[in-house]
């Protein structure tokens, strides 16, 4: 079993323990999710899967990913576009982003577990977590603008 498959059969355990029915579709949006490396928007998806359930709309990728986000198997990312995108990385790890288009691509370092420490010491918040971003532009829009010079 690869490691993609133990991938998806851990996440359909957890389906199935919170109660949650695997239609086909679920099932389809969730092997989609955790063999992407792009994090893909609900539009995304159904596009890449427009051609096996011709008869799924667009409501239906959003439902499924609402419920998979509600049971922990997803985490929507909003960047203050119009589009969230979707990530089945729920491990702690950072996000880089190319200001020209958009592209995000996983940047894992430690967690900054001391900056929580430090913003509840100073503000007297309760921290529940935090989000960092780091922008620029990647490597292929860095060649298009050399070209285009």
């Amino acid at each position: 079993m690869t490691v993609s498959e133990k991938r998806l059969s851990r996440a359909i355990d957890t389906l199935k323990q919170s109660g949650v029915r695997i239609t086909p579709q679920r099932h389809a949006v969730l092997e989609y999710l955790l063999n992407s490396m792009v994090h893909p928007t609900a539009d995304d998806i159904y596009k890449a899967l427009e051609d096996k359930f011709p008869n799924m709309s667009v409501a239906t990728v959003y439902n499924n990913l609402r419920v998979l986000r509600e049971i922990g198997l997803v985490k929507e990312l909003t960047y203050g576009d119009s589009s969230s995108r979707f990530d089945c990385d729920m491990s702690d790890h950072y996000h880089v982003i190319c200001e020209a288009c958009g592209k995000i691509v996983d940047f894992h370092y430690p967690p900054l577990d001391e900056v929580e420490s430090l913003a509840e010491q100073v503000t007297g918040f309760e921290v529940s977590h935090h989000r960092m971003e780091i922008y620029g532009k990647c490597p292929d829009c860095q060649k298009q603008l050399t070209a285009k010079h």
